[in-house]
């Protein structure tokens, strides 16, 4: 193994490991396959670092890999939590320290839109993930393959579908 390209593989992780572990908190209900699952990336980002193409910026050739190994590994998954449930896992969002009043509520709604995000579909899910990483429409195109004109007509209509499940509660 050539302790060289080892060295960068690891820095390059290390540089962007939110991403695996935002995707991995998106995908997986429970502990336990949090981390097979980020182990699963983390050997698929290793197996294709030799065809890594230097056009594209590190960032999203991570999140094409680790979004397809997240969706492969959640359509093996047979028991999810429903949209109703909070959502009882890591956030994927970050809370800034405030108001410990404010912080519950806030708190409280981003569980509830984590729910929310986990059941959407693998695409509508990925797309949520990539837009509130705040991924700029052409990114998210090409990170996920499809066109900008999809990418914004997709996030729309989940925007609206999330705001109708809140107005529910």
């Amino acid at each position: 193994m050539n302790a060289n390209k080892k060295d960068i593989f690891v820095k390059t992780i290390d540089e962007h490991k939110k991403i695996i572990y935002k995707i991995v908190n998106s995908y997986c209900p429970n502990r336990e396959d949090r981390k097979d699952l980020e182990q699963e990336i983390i050997i698929q980002l290793w197996n294709s670092f030799d065809s890594y193409n230097d056009n594209y910026k590190y960032s999203t050739w991570m999140y094409r890999i680790a979004l397809n190994v997240a969706i492969s590994f959640y359509r093996k998954e047979k028991k999810r939590p429903t949209g109703s449930q909070i959502y009882n896992q890591a956030s994927i969002f970050l809370v800034e320290e405030g108001d410990g009043e404010e912080d519950a509520e806030l708190e409280y709604h981003l569980k509830l839109l984590q729910g929310f995000i986990h059941d959407l579909n693998e695409l509508n899910k990925a797309l949520m993930l990539l837009y509130l990483e705040e991924k700029s429409y052409e990114e998210i195109a090409e990170i996920l393959g499809i066109t900008k004109t999809n990418v914004a007509t997709k996030i729309s209509r989940i925007k609206l579908k999330l705001k109708n499940e809140f107005q529910k509660i």
